[in-house]
């Protein structure tokens, strides 16, 4: 598989996987539910898993929620982030309850003081900090500074923050600096990167709902995934986390940086298809959603311009006519089947590879 070439960074350790270096960009979510409510989140975050998120994070923003993590943790498989703001002894008491990683927001967590205490207790932890910077959430001195550069503020934000972090021995950091505006967060990461090389949490933030925060999280990502910026990412939705999850691992898999579920290749449909194409799409697409997911390209084609050649990369395939289709594995015809058979036909070949 031709992989964009990622840019190197420092390696950081999250529970029982790794990001920077060479490891793999992970795909990481957060959680709906009250955390207080630890049933509720570890059947989201069991969810999650199975969608493919590698990474979960969960708001403490009380001590209820302190209260839910013991049991959250020894329920779930994957590293559990817990995100603070405004309350550094919440922090600290997450990682008391076994937290793999703690997300800090510069702009609200405040007392400076309060960062060394967490900076203290996750040292004698090994648990990871997460800078997290959203262009929403400036000190009031760094938006005077900076009034017409949000990509530079947040910089700055960080880099004050990393600095402390640094001046305490500290280099387990991870660093976020998102916003809504596409340009203003590819900026920022890219002149952060210029300053350190510690390892980069990327998203666009506030997205919005489907399917216009899934446009815009793949056109900002896709930009700095091309960049080589990027060690784990995360689709902020106004949605379920799984669609989060479905849609990062959509976006590594166009650019063949990482693969995991089916790929459906499906043309756009013109005069000459002569079959129902979206229903007969819709169809495969929810058959291939109840099989084990697995690195496949599926193409489903309409008609025989559209077929076994320009989806000659697909491992495999249907090209329809007008009442019988084209069974073809790797750009070459096998059989032609029946229309009423074709999809059965398709599904049957898939579960023999």
């Amino acid at each position: 598989m031709n992989s964009l070439r990622k840019r190197r960074t420092k390696e950081v350790k999250i529970g029982n996987i790794k990001i920077g270096g060479e490891n793999p960009i992970r795909v990481q979510s957060m959680t709906r539910s009250p955390t207080r409510d630890g049933q509720k989140v570890v059947e989201e975050i069991k969810r999650l898993e199975g969608a493919g998120c590698e990474i979960v994070r969960i708001a403490v923003p009380d001590e209820p929620s302190i209260e839910a993590i013991p049991y959250i943790k020894e329920r779930i498989s994957i590293p559990l982030v817990a995100d603070i703001h405004f309350h550094w002894r919440l922090a600290i008491k997450a990682m008391e309850k076994g937290v793999d990683k703690i997300r800090i927001n510069p702009g609200t967590i405040g007392s400076r003081e309060g960062v060394k205490e967490i900076v203290k207790m996750a040292k004698g932890k090994g648990i990871p900090i997460r800078i997290g910077v959203n262009a929403g959430s400036f000190p009031k001195d760094v938006l005077e500074k900076y009034p017409r550069s949000p990509a530079e503020a947040m910089v700055e934000v960080a880099m004050r923050e990393i600095s402390l972090l640094e001046e305490l021995e500290f280099e387990d950091i991870v660093v976020s600096l998102k916003a809504f505006d596409i340009q203003t967060t590819v900026e920022a990461y890219e002149y952060f990167s210029q300053m350190r090389d510690y390892p980069l949490h990327i998203g666009i933030t506030e997205a919005g709902p489907m399917p216009e925060g899934a446009i815009r999280s793949a056109v900002g990502l896709g930009i700095l995934l091309g960049k080589g910026l990027g060690d784990t990412i995360r689709v902020s939705l106004t949605a379920e986390g799984v669609k989060e999850v479905e849609v990062a691992w959509e976006i590594l898999q166009s650019l063949n940086i990482r693969e995991r579920g089916f790929i459906i290749v499906s043309c756009p449909m013109c005069a000459r298809c002569a079959v129902p194409l979206i229903e007969l799409v819709r169809e495969v697409k929810s058959e291939l959603e109840k099989l084990p997911p697995r690195p496949l390209k599926v193409a489903v084609m309409g008609c025989e311009v559209n077929g076994p050649g320009e989806a000659k990369d697909a491992d495999i395939g249907l090209a329809f006519g007008k009442s019988s289709a084209v069974l073809f594995l790797r750009g070459k015809p096998i059989k032609t089947v029946s229309f009423s058979e074709a999809v059965e036909k398709l599904l049957g070949e898939i579960e023999k590879m």
